[in-house]
């Protein structure tokens, strides 16, 4: 084997590594094991879910039907719902205008960016670019990040503000 093929197999093999550890940095706390049993109990006739019919165990199913509701609605309708709950009434106001959130999901701490999207018009020269800021210091609120950066828009797509969260 040539000198140049050895360093090219090398750089391959360690690029190959940094993709799997970087893969499963994040994994900590998501385990498959739990998932499994919850699952399998699930499938299963007669299984860990009838064994505990009672007072209890309604009010557990109560609990996992509100927060399955909580997890399925639009990343915007969580962010309007913390406003709402936590926000000034100037927040609230501005708030009200977003009509889509993007990447809020999931967070690394590295580089975090969200996008949230307005009903806004014209720009950064238009009515939004007050609003915005209040709408990027009310998502700081609601998300924290080590280095995070949303960036509002308006609905053009055009940019309007943007801030560290």
């Amino acid at each position: 084997m040539g000198m140049k093929t050895k360093i090219a197999l090398g750089a391959v093999v360690g690029i190959v590594v940094i993709g799997a550890v970087s893969a499963n940095a994040g994994d900590s706390d998501t385990g498959s094991a739990g998932k499994g049993a919850a699952a399998s109990a699930d499938r299963q006739p007669g299984g860990a879910k009838d064994a505990g019919a009672g007072a209890g165990a309604d009010a557990g199913e109560g609990k996992e039907k509100a927060e399955k509701a909580k997890e399925k609605a639009s990343q915007a309708e969580q962010f309007k719902a913390f406003v709402e709950e936590n926000g000034t009434a100037q927040e609230k106001e501005a708030v009200s205008h977003v009509t889509k959130v993007q990447g809020a999901g999931e967070q690394n701490d590295i580089l975090d960016t969200a996008d949230v999207y307005t009903d806004f018009t014209g720009g950064i020269l238009g009515e939004g670019t007050g609003p915005a800021k209040l709408i990027a210091s009310a998502f700081a609120d609601w998300k924290q990040s080590e280095n995070g950066l949303v960036t509002v828009y308006d609905a053009d797509g055009e940019l309007l503000g943007n801030g560290q969260f």
